[in-house]
């Protein structure tokens, strides 16, 4: 996924607060990067197709990725109108409730007409006991990610916390590798002028896989292309509603395969909450998706987790505080 590359910003490169060899990854990389390292007490991310979930789980945060529509984009860069949203990065699930309660609904001057005001609560029981959670078991049991054991722990500590979890799939035959028309014809169209002036030529990256060579490729993509597309879009997000329907909330491997990008496409909500370490003693994380304008349970969720962990609470050697 070239989107991805978004810890690259005016020839430097935001760094893991975990790793400085290591890039933060993207796009909201200085968001999650800066809570990392407890230079701020919380961000604000943006997300098209994993911006706040992947460097969050790269910096060891907890990302908020609400629902489309959550949280309006008004005074923001677009991406993809129809896949892009915005959402905090904080130390804590308690943290993101806060601030998401900010956050969320209309602004006082609104120009997203996709903001949608809906209610939001956040009272954590005592368990999961009472949650009726789904998981992806067939993305745990080939994620390729080097994270297994740390996935194992995760599912062990939400059934201490009295979870029963219930076996459930992705969607599966459709057509997961052109939904990328969807975000580059939408990025295509914004930056139009960027490209057709040449300005694109200025950007720092120039290489295949490039923000500015999508650019230029998304002016060969055809009206045709792009609604059929999304005709297959449409179908997806009826699917994934029949697979959620019915669960609070499902538990997933952060990087299981087309999980992200279908979340994505889809508009429901995900929180990703840190896990551990891997054998390079980088964070890694496990991700909870919720159901469409319905934050609460995948927070309290997440809460409870952090309640009895605490990977939340370890910060980068490099930046703690020493009196």
């Amino acid at each position: 996924m070239p989107w991805h590359a978004g810890d690259v910003w005016f020839g430097g490169k935001t760094k893991n607060p975990w790793d400085l060899k290591q890039g933060a990854s993207g796009s909201s990389a200085g968001s999650a990067s800066a809570t990392s390292a407890g230079l701020v007490g919380f961000s604000i991310g943006t997300e098209t197709l994993g911006s706040i979930i992947s460097p969050s789980t790269r910096c060891g945060v907890t990302g908020l990725r609400p629902t489309y529509g959550g949280v309006s984009r008004d005074g923001g860069m677009s991406l993809s109108w129809s896949m892009d949203k915005v959402g905090p990065i904080c130390r804590s699930a308690q943290d993101c409730a806060i601030v998401y309660t900010i956050l969320k609904g209309k602004s006082e001057n609104e120009n997203d007409r996709a903001v949608v005001d809906y209610p939001f609560a956040f009272n954590p029981p005592a368990t999961l006991s009472g949650y009726n959670i789904g998981y992806f078991k067939h993305l745990f049991d080939t994620d390729t990610t080097k994270t297994g054991s740390n996935n194992d722990a995760s599912l062990e500590t939400l059934r201490n916390l009295g979870a029963t979890l219930v076996e459930v799939t992705m969607p599966d035959s459709m057509p997961f590798d052109a939904f990328d028309i969807i975000l580059r014809a939408e990025a295509g169209a914004f930056f139009d002028e960027l490209v057709r002036t040449h300005a694109d030529r200025t950007m720092v990256e120039q290489q295949k896989n490039s923000r500015a060579n999508s650019l230029r490729q998304s002016r060969f993509i055809t009206a045709v292309e792009y609604l059929q597309a999304n005709r297959h879009r449409k179908v997806l997000i009826e699917k994934f509603n029949e697979v959620i329907n019915g669960y609070d909330f499902i538990v997933s491997p952060t990087y299981g395969k087309n999980q992200s990008l279908t979340t994505n496409l889809t508009g429901h909500p995900a929180i990703s909450i840190p896990n551990g370490f891997d054998s390079l003693k980088h964070p890694t994380s496990i991700t909870l998706i919720g159901n469409l304008y319905d934050e609460g349970p995948i927070l309290e969720a997440a809460y409870i987790i952090q309640q009895a962990t605490d990977f939340d609470e370890m910060h980068p050697e490099f930046f703690i505080r020493r009196e």
